[in-house]
Order: C-alpha cells, then sequence, then structure tokens
C-alpha cells in the first residue's frame, strides 16, 4: 500500500504542477479536476472515505463543472464546425 500512496503523491504534484504550468484555462480546468480526484483517492487511501467522498462530488465533480460552465460563458470554449479556426 505504501507505493500507492507514494504514486499518488507524486501525481498529486505533476497536476497540481500542470495546474499552474498551462496557459490555455481549459486545460487548467482539467488538471484540477484531476488534482481533486487524486485528492479524493488519497484520502480514501488515509481511512477518511466520509472526506473522499465529499473530496469527489464537490471538489472533482461540481468545482471542474462550474468552471467549464463559467469559461463557457464568458465564451472562451469555442465551438465550431469541424474544430478548425476560421
Amino acid at each position: 500500500m505504501d507505493w500507492l500512496h507514494f504514486i499518488v503523491l507524486i501525481l498529486l504534484l505533476i497536476s497540481g504542477f500542470f495546474t499552474v504550468w498551462f496557459r490555455d484555462l481549459l486545460c487548467s480546468v482539467i488538471c484540477a479536476g484531476a488534482f481533486s480526484l487524486l485528492l479524493a483517492l488519497e484520502f480514501y487511501i488515509l481511512q477518511a472515505p466520509d472526506v473522499a467522498i465529499a473530496q469527489a462530488g464537490i471538489g472533482a465533480a461540481l468545482d471542474t463543472a462550474i468552471f467549464i460552465i463559467a469559461l463557457t460563458g464568458i465564451g472562451y470554449v469555442h465551438r465550431g464546425n469541424g474544430g478548425g479556426r476560421r
């Protein structure tokens, strides 16, 4: 179990770094959602399932959805025909 704990901690560091590193806001939001999901997994490994469920539900799912809806609302996420730029 120690190796799984170590791997999750390394992945937390990597996803946290990429959350700040990316200049594209959508990529940063996706990395922040991955960070929250990994944090929920870490809480579960540390035998705190109630905190893990709250983190997964609110942190990973709801926050990520709200950020993506906000980016769509300000026009940052573009919907195109085929994904090409014009």
